[in-house]
């Protein structure tokens, strides 16, 4: 096993990823809308595991900023599907907190990985 599965942020990370995908087999998405939000909600685990196998300090920081970025990017199109009525607001809430927590978790690492 590779030291980055052993995070939970990577493992919440894939459970994100998995469930903006299972959004794709339960609504008609334009596939612009499915091909971008696949590959935000892909970018944060794979970023994470990236980030986990650089040896400086602000290479890894900055794989784990992407990550951060690549979940308010799905922030933005979930926000907008909901906003188009293409989302419901409970659905958009649940996949919101499990945005929020990685957002916080990535911040708190990018903030421990500060060269000071």
């Amino acid at each position: 096993m590779f030291d980055f599965e052993k995070l939970d942020v990577y493992k919440k990370a894939k459970s994100f990823h998995r469930d903006c995908k299972a959004l794709f087999t339960s609504h008609s998405f334009d596939r612009y809308v499915v091909d971008q939000l696949g590959r935000a909600s892909f970018s944060v685990p794979l970023n994470i595991a990236e980030g986990s196998g650089k040896f400086s300090k602000p290479d890894r920081r900055s794989y784990f900023t992407t990550a951060r970025a690549s979940v308010f990017e799905c922030v933005a199109v979930l926000d907008i599907l909901c906003d188009e009525g293409r989302l419901s607001k409970e659905e958009l809430s649940e996949l919101m907190r499990s945005a929020d927590e990685l957002s916080r978790i990535l911040y708190a690492m990018i903030k421990n990985l500060e060269g000071r």
